[in-house]
């Protein structure tokens, strides 16, 4: 067996071409390596005999999906097949008035379920918010929920059902610590139906529930496979009603779905996509950019981001996560530069030159590139923040360990605060 290395500083293909012949003359007669079969895989995650961390094993936890133009007009069958009779339908006031809902509507009625509206959702939630739903849920006894929006409304829902199906829970007792107290959750939850409208936010796939907390201003959330719903219907059809910069700030994942809006296979593959996303980072996890994003919401003052026909202040969770894109894989490159090279090169760059080092800048000199032809905010300062605010932006990501301690590269509070100056200006 051989163990030369690839040289000093080498390119990414002479990296890759190393590693390829390492692995094959490095490689042992097969073996199962399952749990029950291995003595080496068999202890739980930790340390191996080697000392080496080991990921032994996966497990991919995901709702039901059905994808398809036109799947929303069977969302009353399948209730019918799961013997619901009182139906809770969740929107925003927007939504309300367009197809995507009178699409569900139709559909209850022709199936002969009956349902109440509930179109109060607030784009980008808060605990409030949420608990003005819960109520709603709790009057009206419901056996079951459809969903139809974007991320705020699909996650308002999920809390909706649970606070419901467990009336005498504090509403932080589910909510994540250290701000909530982050109990399992042990009680049945009603059936869920999620019809996303939006491409990004991946929720109808996953048990996660994100919302503004008032009181330390500061996004958090609960996150519990409970809560995942039963069933996403993901409608392309739908995609064809999002404006310009809520196509853009929701997904961020195709520049031609934003620019030609009649352009139904863009937006197709958008929004399964977004799907496919939901399931890697429903079992995977985030990291960085989500945690520094929640205080980037939590702490907006003035700035509303355009197309959003909304009554208060608002940064989209999705504009807030991609701010910080660049700085972050900067920083986090040196622990995993091929995986950073990989990525430049799936989103254009030509990496067959690039050296080991230059990682972090060339995927974020990639994703500035992006961001740009995609008229993304000018950074951190483009809406609203100065150096002045670090400190409490700072201060806002510290509770989000759930997040941040899935990061590659530990951080201390100075690295975040470096962070955070490096995103004030993005080109």
């Amino acid at each position: 067996m051989t163990d030369s290395s690839p040289g000093q500083n080498p390119t990414f293909k002479e990296w890759a071409e190393w590693k390829r012949s390492w692995r094959k003359n490095n490689q042992r007669t097969p073996r199962c390596q399952c749990p029950g079969h291995s003595h080496t895989y068999s202890q739980a995650p930790g340390l191996s005999p080697s000392g080496k961390t080991t990921d032994y094993a996966f497990e991919m936890a995901v709702s039901n999906i059905r994808y398809g133009a036109g799947v929303t007009k069977e969302v009353g069958m399948d209730l019918q097949n799961m013997g619901a009779k009182n139906v809770c339908l969740m929107t925003d006031k927007n939504l309300s008035q367009l197809p995507p809902v009178k699409t569900v509507m139709d559909s209850l009625v022709k199936n002969g379920i009956n349902f109440k509206l509930y179109d109060s959702v607030r784009v980008e939630p808060t605990d409030r918010s949420f608990m003005e739903a819960v109520e709603f849920a709790k009057k009206g006894a419901f056996d079951a929920y459809v969903a139809v929006g974007g991320g705020s409304t699909m996650d308002t829902c999920k809390a909706a059902n649970l606070y419901a199906s467990s009336p005498h829970s504090d509403f932080l007792d589910y909510v994540n610590a250290p701000i909530g107290k982050g109990k399992p959750v042990t009680v049945p939850l009603r059936p869920l139906i999620a019809v996303p409208t939006t491409s990004g936010t991946g929720s109808e796939t996953t048990g996660v529930a994100i919302f503004d907390y008032e009181h330390l201003k500061v996004k958090t959330g609960i996150a519990s496979r409970a809560i995942k719903p039963t069933l996403g219907l993901i409608d392309p059809l739908h995609t064809l009603h999002m404006p310009e910069r809520v196509v853009a700030n929701s997904g961020f994942d195709v520049l031609w779905a934003v620019r030609n809006p009649d352009d139904l296979e863009a937006r197709s593959n958008m929004h399964l996509a977004s799907a496919f996303a939901g399931i890697g980072f429903g079992n995977a996890g985030v990291h960085l950019c989500h945690g520094m994003s929640y205080p980037i919401s939590g702490l907006v003052k003035k700035y509303k981001a355009k197309d959003y026909k909304v009554d208060h202040p608002l940064v989209p969770h999705g504009l807030s996560v991609v701010l910080t894109s660049p700085a972050v894989f900067t920083f986090t490159a040196q622990m995993s530069p091929e995986r950073h090279l990989e990525m430049a090169e799936i989103l254009g760059a030509d990496t067959r030159t690039a050296r080991i080092p230059d990682a972090g800048p060339i995927l974020a000199d990639t994703l500035r590139k992006f961001l740009f032809d995609l008229d993304v905010d000018d950074g951190l300062a483009a809406i609203g923040y100065s150096k002045a605010d670090i400190p409490a932006l700072v201060k806002g990501t510290l509770p989000q360990e759930r997040v941040t301690k899935l990061a590659p590269r530990p951080q201390s509070e100075e690295d975040l605060s470096v962070l955070f100056e490096a995103s004030m200006k993005l080109y």
